[in-house]
């Protein structure tokens, strides 16, 4: 480790994380919707009020020195935590603020008062239910007022407990869901200690739990994404705990968790097929393994998909041609829909977003390599002329399936699709990245830390203060100005750059490994 890069690393972490708290713990403004009366609820802790101006600059700041954060963690080789003690305390001062960003966790409490209520979240908009009096459903903000829910059945219960365990107080439905998220984002690093070889802790810390960006995106924020992105590395575990058809069941039920949560999340199921065939499991055991998992991701989908109804995807599939502002593809559709009309560029834009998701994740795939669980440094999981890159011997033999293996490989391959994907999709927000960055440490520091981290930072500052509510007239033409003309440009270089850098690992992979050193 570098020692002044270290330190400069604490200094940072520490100055985004005490920012990210303080819009917390003021009262409300444009980033912090007003949860009041509190209950037994935790208020507001620090006695001022930040203004639109204010909140935005504060905001900014702290997402840019995060992302500094990261990148010196990153270049110092920071190594892990030696306690819980940080990690727990952040999870205690997080407990204590107010979530920011969006109205998101307003949605989440609606949804699941109208569950606990007797009604069809998927059928029944917060507005409309009873009679648009109900004092949970009723603070729901725009544009979501109207909105049935777009959130699966698993994650439409979690919202049923924290609105069954509130009662008829905001605040409180609110502050329990808040411990589910705070839960599960500890959950993630302690799941990713167990599967990931010690080298890799550090980079456990530096990108998931003294992140600053995910802190304020994901825990600070309190999106049901941090639920399903520990849903899915705990799925990657179970699979690793148990290495057979026993494991592949159970396995397979809780990535039906985390797509019933969030649907794209069911995506660490072919992340863990992937590393079954990767790492060399071939014929009867392989079939019998992806079996089970279908069985068990079936059999629990299945289940609760039958108790939700027909209904589930109604809204989902009536929003799958939307296209957010901070992507490439928005200036698009404002040109295309003039000249081809609305409805056929949002086909077009769907299909080459399609298009474009495979692209990505079979560059990213090429541009990254998984770490090995082995101690050895000179061992690598897979036949070298595979990965073209240093670090690798030649003539490095493949790994025996086993625990050593499996959970890398997988989280690799499960990071790699879900990054091409929020790179691709018409829409897209900071909060989807979270699996991407629960199975980011699995990953060899390269090219795909810099793509991720490029991205999370240009849509976190994209989408602040992150409501619709409480703007000036300047305040909201500088962010959305942000949002509609910088940012896009951000994802196409980004585009542009995987894209180029994967066609260039191919000329690579043709000259052949370089050796390690070199």
């Amino acid at each position: 480790m570098a020692p002044g890069l270290t330190r400069a690393h604490r200094l940072c972490v520490g100055l985004a994380v005490a920012l990210l708290l303080l819009v917390g713990t003021t009262g409300p403004n444009a980033a912090t919707p007003d949860l009041a009366p509190r209950g037994w609820g935790p208020g507001a802790l620090v006695p001022i009020t930040l203004g639109p101006g204010a909140v935005t600059a504060v905001l900014w700041t702290a997402y840019l020195v995060g992302a500094l954060a990261v990148l010196l963690g990153l270049r110092a080789g920071v190594g892990a935590l030696r306690t819980w003690a940080l990690p727990v305390g952040l999870g205690g001062l997080a407990l204590l603020t107010a979530p920011f960003g969006s109205g998101d966790h307003l949605n989440y409490l609606a949804y699941g008062r109208i569950l606990v209520g007797g009604g069809n979240p998927w059928v029944e908009s917060p507005i409309d239910w009873a009679g648009g009096a109900d004092p949970v459903t009723s603070r729901v903000e725009d544009p979501w007022t109207t909105e049935p829910s777009v959130y699966g059945p698993f994650g439409t219960l979690l919202h049923g407990l924290a609105a069954l365990l509130g009662g008829d107080s905001l605040r409180q439905g609110v502050w329990v869901w808040q411990v589910l998220v705070v839960g599960a984002w500890l959950v993630v690093r302690w799941v990713l200690r167990r599967v990931l070889d010690p080298c890799a802790h550090g980079r456990v810390d530096v990108l998931w739990t003294l992140n600053p960006l995910v802190f304020g995106v994901g825990v600070l924020g309190a999106h049901i994404d941090l639920i399903a992105a520990a849903l899915a590395v705990v799925a990657v575990a179970v699979v690793v705990a148990r290495p057979g058809v026993v494991g592949a069941v159970l396995g397979g039920g809780v990535v039906a968790l985390a797509g019933s949560t969030k649907f794209t999340y069911a995506v660490v199921g072919a992340g863990i097929v992937a590393a079954w065939w990767l790492v060399g499991l071939r014929g009867g055991g392989l079939v019998r393994r992806v079996v089970a998992l279908g069985g068990g991701f079936v059999l629990v989908a299945g289940v609760l998909h039958a108790w939700a109804g027909p209904h589930v995807y109604d809204q989902l599939m009536r929003s799958r041609q939307a296209v957010s502002l901070a992507t490439p593809w928005r200036p698009l559709l404002e040109w295309g829909r003039d000249v081809w009309g609305n409805e056929q560029t949002r086909v077009a834009i769907s299909l080459g977003a399609a298009v474009l998701a495979v692209l990505l994740a079979w560059c990213l795939l090429r541009l990254s390599r998984p770490r090995t669980f082995s101690p050895d440094a000179a061992r690598f999981m897979f036949a070298p002329e595979m990965f073209p890159g240093d670090g690798e011997p030649s003539g490095a033999k493949v790994l025996a399936p086993g625990p050593d293996a499996v959970a890398p490989v997988a989280l690799w391959v499960t990071a790699c699709l879900s990054l091409a994907f929020s790179l691709a999709a018409p829409y897209s927000l900071p909060w989807y990245d979270l699996l991407v960055w629960a199975a980011l440490p699995a990953l060899l520091p390269g090219l795909v830390d810099l793509v991720a981290l490029v991205r999370l930072t240009a849509l976190s500052i994209a989408y602040v203060p992150g409501r619709v509510l409480g703007m000036t007239p300047q305040v909201e033409e500088l962010t959305l100005g942000v949002r509609r003309e910088v940012v896009p440009w951000v994802g196409v270089a980004l585009w542009v750059l995987v894209i180029v850098a994967g066609v260039r690992s191919g000329s690579a992979l043709r000259r052949g490994p370089r050796r390690a050193g070199t």
